[in-house]
């Protein structure tokens, strides 16, 4: 079983649209309606896997209802820790070339009771876990410390942590040791301080996450693929995508192949590419299926092309 756990989950709605015009009224062509939260996206990438997860988030008024619903229909068990604050609910307006534009809106603040809550329920579940996935962004009324704290806690428990988070968050759990860290190029380049122009430089940067405490980093690159760098070594993998049409949690779907299949090394990292390049061809945030899988046009090397300049640079 895969326990995640989404501290600020939402209510996604997706528009498809012909063109982003500012200022004029636009029509829809498709539209869609998901549970939304990164830890949410990665329980349901499992599910579609017909791997059993658990789902571990706060939620509150309507939407929250609504999320758990969706839930419920997608087969995924639901742990809910009921907030007074209602669950908030994102809008995304997805072109035809793939560029997507996102409205988050900022979800309700947790009173130090629902947060504690909120780790008693991960203890619950916890002892069943061979994962627990730890994902995005914390809301208002939880310090950058709560997932320091929560994989402190799991550790304790025995389990072992994914961590897909970002900026003061992100530095402060490292020093409890998650061990696998999934940061996109951007958050990769933030955590260092520094610009990524080559896939050496994010190497670079992975391996410098793993001094500050991470155990393995899964870091995706976009179009140019992602990195597995880990004590064990490091692995570069790849898959062409003839066209993207949205590219709403091909992250996510990626960290939920690479802990399917067991969380550690090439084959696992090739899991993960898949489950990704399958993500971004499919609309909104909906969540490969096996049937959407091509692990044929998978690469993954030990060689990895360090002078590659990445496609789109991190600064």
């Amino acid at each position: 079983m895969i326990l995640t756990v989404t501290p600020n989950p939402s209510l996604d709605r997706t528009y498809e649209v012909p063109a982003l015009d500012r200022g004029e009224v636009l029509r829809a062509t498709a539209e869609r309606m998901d549970p939304g939260g990164k830890g949410v996206n990665v329980s349901r990438a499992v599910a579609a896997a017909g791997r059993r997860t658990v789902a571990v988030l706060p939620l509150g008024g309507a939407p929250g209802a609504l999320v758990a619903e969706l839930l419920a229909g997608q087969g995924i068990e639901v742990a809910p820790v009921p907030v007074a604050g209602a669950t908030r609910s994102n809008i995304a307006l997805a072109e035809p070339d793939g560029t997507l534009t996102k409205i988050n809106a900022p979800g309700p603040e947790l009173t130090a009771a629902e947060s504690e809550s909120l780790l008693s329920t991960i203890r619950t579940h916890a002892g069943a876990a061979a994962w627990i996935a730890c994902c995005g962004s914390l809301p208002r009324g939880l310090a950058p410390e709560w997932y320091a704290e929560l994989v402190a806690r799991a550790h304790r428990a025995g389990a072992r942590i994914a961590l897909d988070t970002s900026g003061p968050s992100l530095l402060a759990a490292l020093r409890e040791r998650p061990d696998v860290v999934k940061p996109n190029a951007e958050e990769l380049a933030q955590a260092v301080g520094r610009p990524l122009a080559t896939v050496g430089d994010a190497v670079k940067a992975a391996e410098e996450l793993r001094t500050y405490g991470a155990g393995s980093v899964l870091a995706s690159l976009g179009a140019d693929g992602q990195l597995l760098v880990s004590g064990a070594g490091t692995y570069f993998g790849s898959a062409a995508v003839a066209a993207v049409r949205s590219n709403v949690g091909a992250g996510d779907a990626s960290l939920a192949g690479f802990l399917a299949a067991g969380g550690e090394g090439p084959d696992a990292l090739a899991s993960a590419v898949a489950h990704g390049a399958a993500a971004v061809r499919l609309p909104g945030s909906v969540m490969p299926s096996p049937a959407d899988l091509d692990p044929s046009a998978v690469t993954v090397t030990a060689d990895v092309p360090l002078d590659r300049p990445l496609t789109e640079p991190a600064s």
